[in-house]
């Protein structure tokens, strides 16, 4: 199993919805399942770098303040590591450009049972709705 630390964000709205990601089906890691923007961290950088980083590659969006709510020692597939999980308001001034994956959707957690989500991000979406969207 590879190492790799990963710094993913929940952008939420004023519905208290939270935009997932569409996993391509040829993603080389959770083929066809819902899961978070984000992605690993490059060598040099901070947690919340690379969340900012990840974010506008496959959003064109600009965080503007995230903020850490937790972290998770995750296995996968392929990887293994810590997953630092942010969370911003969404800003809609700014318009969400899909660049990575084959969909996303606001979707209220309590929604989100019958989505294809691997176990370790439906921890965080059970803590997010408990802990900070209630």
């Amino acid at each position: 199993m590879k190492k790799r630390n990963v710094s993913v964000i929940l952008l939420y709205n004023d519905k208290k919805e939270v935009l997932l990601q569409h996993r391509s089906e040829d993603s080389p890691t959770l083929a066809g399942y819902w899961a978070f923007f984000g992605g690993g961290i490059e060598a040099g950088e901070n947690p919340e770098e690379a969340v900012k980083r990840e974010t506008i590659e496959e959003l064109n969006y600009q965080l503007k303040g995230p903020q850490k709510v937790m972290t998770q020692n995750f296995i996968g597939e392929v990887y293994e590591g810590v997953k630092y999980v942010f969370i911003e308001k969404y800003d809609s001034s700014q318009k969400l450009e899909l660049h990575e994956g084959q969909g996303m959707k606001w979707v209220k957690i309590s929604n989100t049972k019958e989505m294809k989500i691997i176990d370790h991000d439906r921890e965080v979406l059970e803590f997010v709705e408990n802990n900070i969207l209630k």
